[in-house]
């Protein structure tokens, strides 16, 4: 074909589609999607009339029976104007015996997993009452566990994970994170052979008779439902301490092991955990439980949860570690108001597992976990609010709440700046609206955008509340003799859905033959054309060199192919109706394979999962794709998860 020819019709594409507008780190999230496609809007978002002020849980374990019973006293806070009945949350699983009302007794119905109290006398707002539970039974799993018995090596261990639905299983409660209690007290009365840990301060422990004893621990701290926990085996304690603010502030860390998995390599991570204390501390403010503990208790569960100032742990590594901790003042000290926001616990945390290793490691070991984490984030489903709350899978998607969270995150980051970005954590994580209590991502963008004085609607619009990212179309072409050159950029986007095309600021590299060049362009339209001038002729153009925005990049002329893939031209080209694409691997990895066509309409998708290293032929037929396609120009793209690089093909009908 005619050279000027394809060139013309290079530049109709773009007219055309302007026209048109590790296996750690993911167990918190893939333990918690494991078999919970169980439909759970149970009860929540509990009953809106009554505030909680206060739970004292007393619960004793029968570990043989598999079962519990306990008391549970609430302080609550009248809400409305009048109510004449009120309800908690517990599974109808449970068997409630007594229930009352400040000084006596109150009829109830245990109806519908809720425990509808009437009171003998109609609430009005600001009426403070006391409503006093008595129940027993064998608890019910409604998400990752709930409560369960299980062992290991012939101990027995006992243990609760709540989150989302799950506290109303073993407990009576208002089954809601937007509800925190300002304070708790969780005695739990066991066999004298095991220890109970809890969250909070220990504040004693009594001998009940021989065979049981009573350990009392205490929260003086706000606390959400889901983050009360239980965990009860025949521990090893190892403490260590936890200095700040040179020296004036101490807290001891208590780490609880089965005795059999307590090891060197088990004390690396638990002193480790003092050394992010610090890192975290001085990032986002004093760590918020100082006055009580933090530390971990091994359960038998594939993953970790962030129960306040006590994380169960079912695994151990610096990244899981970092994150149960990195959760104590995003999830915990901050709680998210509803599991719509839920990046607010999960994409920070998994944020701060990438800061950590910055401080420790250097920024190149922070941009290979960000360039891991926007591989998953590529394949996020939705926006990043979630919609669907009804499962656990959807809440708790990986690619979505954990990986695009955190990506978001280090995307702001780069539109603000370093010192603006810490600036704006820090008085979020400090803000006296939010902490000990809850937010939404309004809230986070409220702060933001104070910090900042920048107006971040377009932002968050586009990453919270839109879907997918910006895949970006790149051509240029120079003009001009040595000394004196122009270069003409053309940058487009495929057509999205919502947003339409994402308005993002966006670096250039430019590099020229002794020398290379980067300028930041706003890019707020479908196509966008740019031109500067130099002395020296242009060799390559990169979009984004360092990775600030989550994204794919369609060049429109032969770019630097990464160092881990090749990408030969098609043959037969021009071709009908078929042709083969060659692309060489220097390692196995998943390859992706797409075909635009001239509007930018992506008309084929081929996914070849773990491809070994080595050549590769890739045959395509153009009627088996889609029927009735037009002659024209069309892109084929070959992606792996470091890059991918594209290569026009013409198809002759």
């Amino acid at each position: 074909m005619n050279k000027n020819l394809l060139y013309i019709l290079i530049l109709i594409f773009i007219s055309l589609t302007s026209s048109k507008a590790q296996q750690d780190k993911f167990t918190c999230s893939m333990v918690k999607q494991s078999g919970a496609n169980h439909q759970q809007k149970l009860n929540y978002p509990g009953d809106e009339s009554i505030d909680v002020l206060y739970y004292k849980l007393e619960i004793t374990i029968d570990n043989l029976g598999k079962r519990i019973s306990g008391k549970v006293t609430i302080n609550a806070e009248c809400v409305s104007s009048s109510i004449k009945r009120y309800f908690f949350d517990l599974t109808n699983a449970m068997e409630v015996k007594n229930v009352s009302f400040s000084s006596g007794k109150a009829d109830f119905e245990h109806i519908n997993n809720k425990i509808v109290v009437s009171p003998n006398s109609a609430l009005n707002n600001g009426d403070i009452f006391t409503t006093v539970i008595e129940y027993s039974g064998q608890p019910v799993s409604s998400g990752f566990g709930s409560f369960q018995f299980s062992s290991h090596s012939g101990n027995p261990v006992i243990w609760s994970l709540s989150q989302p639905y799950g506290a109303s299983g073993w407990w009576p409660c208002k089954d809601t994170p937007a509800d925190k209690a300002d304070s708790a007290d969780i005695w739990i009365t066991c066999s004298s052979d095991l220890i109970p840990v809890s969250n909070g301060k220990l504040t004693g422990v009594d001998i009940v008779n021989q065979r049981l004893h009573t350990y009392k621990w205490k929260c003086s701290y706000p606390i959400a439902q889901y983050l009360i926990s239980i965990a009860v085996t025949n521990y090893h304690l190892y403490e260590n301490t936890f200095i700040y603010n040179d020296g004036l502030d101490t807290m001891k860390l208590s780490h609880y092991s089965y005795p059999e998995n307590f090891n060197e390599q088990r004390k690396v991570f638990y002193d480790e955990a003092v050394n992010m204390l610090s890192i975290f501390s001085d990032l986002f403010g004093q760590y918020p439980f100082i006055e009580e503990k933090y530390g971990h208790a091994e359960f038998s569960w594939g993953g970790g949860m962030e129960h306040q100032t006590i994380s169960s742990m079912g695994t151990y590594s610096t990244g899981i570690v970092s994150h149960e901790l990195a959760h104590q003042w995003f999830g915990d000290k901050i709680t998210c108001a509803d599991w719509h926001n839920i990046w607010l616990n999960e994409g920070f945390a998994t944020y701060c597992e990438a800061l950590y290793s910055e401080q420790v490691s250097g920024r190149e070991t922070y941009n290979n976990m960000i360039n891991s984490e926007m591989g998953y984030a590529r394949d996020a489903i939705g926006s990043l609010y979630v919609q669907d709350i009804s499962t656990t899978a959807s809440i708790f998607n990986y690619n979505r709440s954990y990986a695009k969270g955190a990506v978001v995150l280090h995307m702001l980051r780069g539109v603000l700046g370093d010192d603006v970005f810490f600036d704006a954590m820090y008085t979020y994580s400090n803000n006296v609206q939010l902490t000990y209590s809850t937010a939404n991502t309004a809230d986070f963008q409220r702060i933001v955008e104070s910090v900042s004085g920048v107006d971040l609607n377009y932002f968050f619009d586009e990453w919270i509340y839109g879907e997918n990212y910006p895949v970006y179309i790149l051509s240029w072409d120079y003009s001009g003799s040595a000394g004196n050159y122009s270069l003409k950029i053309d940058l487009s986007q495929e057509i999205n859905s919502d947003p339409e095309f994402f308005k993002m600021p966006v670096d250039i590299q430019v590099i020229y033959e002794d020398y290379d060049t980067t300028f930041t362009i706003w890019n707020d339209q479908p196509i966008q054309e740019i031109t500067i001038t130099g002395t020296q002729k242009p060799v390559s153009i990169v979009l984004d060199p360092y990775n600030k925005t989550l994204k794919d990049v369609i060049y429109l002329r032969e770019q630097m192919i990464p160092a881990d893939f090749s990408v030969s031209q098609n043959y037969p080209n021009p071709f009908n109706p078929d042709t083969k694409i060659i692309y060489s691997l220097s390692s196995r990895n998943d390859v992706t394979i797409t075909i635009h066509n001239a509007a930018g309409q992506l008309v084929h998708k081929e996914v070849i999962n773990n491809a070994p290293a080595g050549k590769h032929i890739y045959s395509l037929n153009m009627n088996s794709i889609e029927a009735g396609v037009a002659s024209g120009i069309y892109i084929y793209r070959v992606m792996t998860k470091s890059g991918s690089t594209a290569k026009k093909m013409v198809y002759i009908k």
